[in-house]
């Protein structure tokens, strides 16, 4: 799994019958500490995300194992959404608090 955050959405009114049902998001790869990096993906939501969001996504064939995506053709898919990162007993990010962290200075 990898951490993400919901930037966007992607609509298509023509696409294949397995996936009509599925919302798409674009979803912006972040670090460990939470900044945005220039990769994303197209992936499939399966826990009710919304934009602006951090969550967890799956990619290549692990994708396809939630009950959402099974059989699908989806190479990524939203599977979890975060409410809480903690690392080295510092919490970087807390949903509840709608915050982000300050960026620790260079003096610190």
């Amino acid at each position: 799994m990898k951490l993400g955050r919901v930037v966007g959405t992607v609509v298509s009114t023509c696409k294949d019958e397995k996936i009509k049902a599925l919302k798409l998001y674009v979803v912006r790869d972040l670090s460990l500490e939470l900044s945005e990096k220039d990769s994303f993906v197209v992936a499939a939501d399966t826990v009710g995300a919304g934009l602006g969001e951090v969550v967890l996504y799956a990619s290549g064939s692990s994708a396809r194992q939630t009950t959402m995506t099974d059989g699908r053709p989806v190479d990524a898919s939203v599977m979890a959404i975060v409410d809480h990162i903690d690392i080295d007993d510092k919490v970087v990010y807390e949903k509840s608090s709608d915050r982000w962290p300050e960026p620790a200075s260079e003096d610190a």
